[in-house]
């Protein structure tokens, strides 16, 4: 119907699909504003570790277009020795408003009075993945024997300095009862993503959470590890004791764990929280 000035009105989505599609869209979006509407536009310094990255990366723009606030990130891992993981850049005193890390470090950040107790959200859990250079065949994972063979006959193996790096190195070799032969071909890479190693062709294989794997180009995506030998990795977040923006930050957060971004979460390879 010709519309003001000879215009035409766009038409409504065609499918019940898309209009659901749609009313999320609309549905995110008023969270944002609502989130954000008692507090002013800030610089938000962020802290993030890898296994939240990739989902981050995604809904902050997000928030950062629909409130006026700009987002200002530092990537690294949620422990370990590295001068880029979180908990040691909080002890340098670099400026913080929001940690994205895994739980049970975001807790030890808690009980080390580094975090506001009553900051803590919740997000999403990470489980463990394989990747191979892209162009290699697949390995078989599909079975806990399948994995055992599939390492025993691999040229080397590479996991990260994080949460996932340290159950596959001080667990999950031992419970596949390999752990004395694997250990002279597997090594801890620290500070980047384990596929990129695998991408160059350091590494046969490389493990890593699903979520830290899939962004990397040159390596593919093989599958999760068994249920049986699998570890599962919440991550949450928090603010830190004298955050300068505390109200602009549980915006944030109250975004990042809300209901309408999860099919974003789900996608970037996390799976996402129930609702309480």
């Amino acid at each position: 119907m010709p519309g003001a000035a000879g215009s035409t009105l766009e038409p409504l989505p065609s499918s019940l699909a898309a209009m659901k599609s749609l009313f999320r869209k609309l549905a995110a979006f008023s969270f944002i504003a609502v989130a954000a509407s008692a507090v002013q536009a800030a610089e938000l310094h962020v802290m993030s570790s890898g296994g939240f990255t990739a989902a981050y990366e995604i809904l902050g723009p997000k928030f950062a277009a629909a409130t006026g606030n700009t987002l200002d990130t530092a990537l690294g891992p949620s422990m370990g020795t590295s001068p880029e993981a979180i908990p040691n850049r909080l002890a340098r005193g670099e400026p913080a408003d929001v940690v994205i890390m895994v739980g049970y470090a975001l807790d030890d950040l808690v009980k080390r009075g580094l975090v506001m107790p009553d900051s803590r959200v919740e997000l999403a859990d990470s489980r463990i993945g394989i990747s191979v250079r892209t162009g290699a065949p697949k390995p078989d994972i599909g079975t806990v024997d399948a994995l055992r063979e599939t390492l025993l006959h691999a040229k080397s193996i590479a996991y990260s300095d994080s949460a996932s790096g340290v159950y596959i190195q001080n667990e999950m070799f031992r419970k596949l009862g390999i752990e004395d032969r694997i250990r002279p071909k597997a090594k801890m890479i620290p500070k980047i993503p384990v596929a990129s190693v695998v991408a160059n062709g350091e590494y046969e294989i490389g493990f890593q959470q699903v979520s830290e794997l899939l962004p990397v180009p040159g390596a593919q995506f093989v599958g999760r590890i068994p249920e049986e030998v699998q570890s599962v990795t919440r991550f949450a977040a928090g603010i830190p004791v004298g955050a300068k923006h505390p109200d602009e930050a549980r915006a944030l957060l109250r975004y990042l764990a809300s209901p309408q971004v999860q099919d974003t979460v789900r996608a970037t390879g996390l799976d996402p929280i129930a609702a309480p």
